[in-house]
């Protein structure tokens, strides 16, 4: 996998550029190819589940808007979650094929019992571009973050706060489901900074990515492992590192030892101002979510130089080669630059974080 450079600053660019329809100097405007279809188009999204809450509350409002905005408002987005039951999922993407959907948006439960859907939408003449998670069988596209990269990110910072005790440090590793493909390249990443420099004394996959689970992991480490002999925690998402730290104090820690996370959930967000959680990573929705939008349009249309432009990446599969691909970069979330990153792209307000018992810690850090 081709990896896309970490930069803050070209990720808030990004954003913007994306919000106007505008990548690589390619407009979005619906006047600018002969297409194959109007803009009176359907695009189907299919969202894996509900337990995070970005799916809901940024990823289908934004692709919702963006799809209105580059047709016209003529187009429109049927939306399914399948609340992480793969079973469920294949049934809504059947339904939408069914229902002759112009294209498909899919953010898969498990990426290989997708496939025989996705072959199923192939084969009914529906274009196929897996969102966030990289299905199997014959997708035309792919638009996510640098998975290995969030996992390296994520491992430097466990690094990074242990300092010159890294190798003497145990630490264990909550990493997510072993059904979605962007789990084992988290873990990959992770592993890629960490093996060999800190002891891994206990590494789970966390069935579902379901925060129940990970606390009773993290509740049998912390009986195999002894709570005081705990450095650091590797969380691979931000769900999990709330129950993680749950199960930490719940074992008397005082002091929580470091614990990363990722997807900069308001809930994490707080726990990072008030020092309960070390680190998430911040992955900017709104371009990767927009970015979409644009790749299904484009595609649709029949707009292949803007196609072309958006998926300069590429990626491979299990059944897949050369997958072209858009690989969204990230940054890592931490006290020191939550105005540059959430704030600044309008993901949270400062009154949304800084309420109750987080108002004085968000005073110290100087966020106000």
């Amino acid at each position: 996998m081709r990896r896309t450079a970490m930069a803050l600053a070209a990720s808030a660019s990004a954003v913007s550029l994306a919000a106007c329809g505008v990548i690589d100097g390619v407009g979005g405007s619906s006047s600018s190819a002969t297409p194959k279809k109007g803009n009176d188009i359907t695009v189907g999204l299919l969202l894996p589940e509900k337990e995070n809450p970005r799916y809901d509350k940024f990823d289908y409002p934004i692709i919702k808007k963006q799809v209105a905005s580059l047709t016209d408002n003529k187009g429109k987005v049927v939306y399914a979650n399948a609340d992480a039951d793969a079973a469920t999922q294949s049934k809504q993407l059947d339904q939408m094929v069914a229902d002759k959907v112009d294209v498909l948006l899919v953010d898969a439960v498990d990426a290989k019992a997708i496939a025989p859907g996705v072959q199923k939408a192939k084969d009914a003449g529906i274009p196929v571009i897996a969102y966030d998670r990289l299905a199997q069988g014959p997708i035309d596209a792919y638009i996510s973050f640098d998975n290995e990269l969030v996992g390296q990110v994520q491992g430097r910072a466990l690094m990074d706060a242990l300092g010159a005790k890294a190798p003497s440090s145990k630490i264990v590793m909550m990493n997510g489901s072993p059904t979605d493909p962007n789990a084992a390249q988290f873990k990959a990443g992770a592993l890629s900074e960490l093996q060999g420099k800190v002891n891994i004394v206990k590494s789970y996959d966390t069935k579902d990515w379901k925060p129940e689970n990970a606390k009773a992991n993290m509740a049998e480490a912390i009986r195999a492992v002894g709570l005081s002999n705990i450095a650091a925690v590797y969380s691979a998402n931000d769900g999990m590192a709330g129950a993680v730290i749950d199960a930490l104090k719940e074992a008397g820690a005082g002091k929580v030892p470091p614990v990363t996370g990722q997807d900069a959930a308001l809930d994490a967000v707080q726990r990072i101002v008030s020092g309960e959680q070390y680190m998430s990573v911040y992955k900017s929705y709104p371009q990767e979510a927009n970015n979409a939008a644009e790749m299904a349009v484009a595609k649709v249309q029949g707009r292949s130089i803007e196609f072309d432009a958006l998926t300069r990446d590429h990626v491979d599969s299990p059944t897949e080669k050369k997958i072209p691909s858009m690989l969204v970069p990230v940054v890592a979330l931490t006290r020191e630059n939550i105005k540059d990153t959430v704030i600044q792209d309008g993901i949270y307000t400062v009154k949304d974080i800084c309420t109750g018992k987080y108002k004085a810690y968000c005073s110290a850090i100087g966020l106000h």
